[in-house]
């Protein structure tokens, strides 16, 4: 595994509270998560515990009530919104639970739209797109559309495409949520390498606490409250 680095995002005393009613619901109450270049770190917790929400303030998706979130060294919670979206673009590749691919487009076009948006020239970005194929181990299905590809192929091509800007940042929901054990598996190991080859900060919601094993550290949430990391086997 990677040599651990000092940490590439940076949550200090979040809290995230949404209307309710007459009420304010907590959904984070004082979070603080500090992740690593080259770390894999997994969430676990049950429903509604606020794991979701925090990803989503990670990936400043969602501007806290409070607390700070640093990415790589850069406040994010300090920024206009157009700022704070060149950071994500930058900075943040999101895995959803489900990969949401255009149907229309080959597993290399998915990439390659991404960069597209960016203003990458198309040659470079294809080139690129084809590379990260070959390292989630679909090169031989560039050409393929969504239909003609499996539940964990489509993941492979998701994984591809939050790799396209380069990002520090690994964020990742539930990849293993619509797939049966061998592939989940399969996806896990993935992402392992991935965090390793490219040192990225990852951070893995799971409901699966088997593939806890395959990454470096682990923090359970419950309530909106998160119980300090620690590194995995401890």
């Amino acid at each position: 595994m990677s040599a651990l680095n000092q940490p590439v995002l940076k949550l200090t005393d979040i809290t995230l509270e949404y209307p309710d009613g007459d009420g304010i619901v907590t959904a984070l109450d004082r979070v603080t998560l500090d992740v690593a270049a080259g770390e894999f770190l997994s969430l676990i917790g049950p429903s509604g515990s606020g794991k979701s929400s925090l990803l989503a303030v990670a990936a400043t998706l969602v501007t806290p009530t409070g607390g700070t979130v640093l990415i790589d060294g850069v406040d994010a919670t300090g920024l206009r919104d157009a700022a704070r979206t060149a950071l994500r673009r930058d900075k943040v590749g999101i895995i959803f639970q489900q990969p949401n691919l255009l149907a229309s487009l080959t597993a290399l076009e998915q990439l390659v739209i991404v960069d597209h948006l960016r203003g990458d020239s198309l040659r470079a970005a294809r080139e690129k797109a084809a590379q990260l194929l070959d390292v989630v181990g679909l090169a031989g299905s560039a050409g393929k559309r969504p239909h003609q590809l499996s539940g964990g192929q489509r993941q492979r091509v998701n994984i591809a495409r939050a790799l396209m800007g380069d990002p520090s940042v690994l964020l990742v929901d539930e990849p293993t949520a619509a797939l049966d054990h061998e592939r989940s598996d399969s996806i896990v190991r993935l992402l392992r390498r991935v965090t390793d080859t490219f040192s990225v900060a990852t951070v893995m919601v799971t409901h699966d606490t088997e593939f806890v094993p395959l990454t470096d550290s682990v923090a359970s949430m419950r309530d909106g409250v998160l119980a300090a990391a620690r590194p995995v086997g401890v």
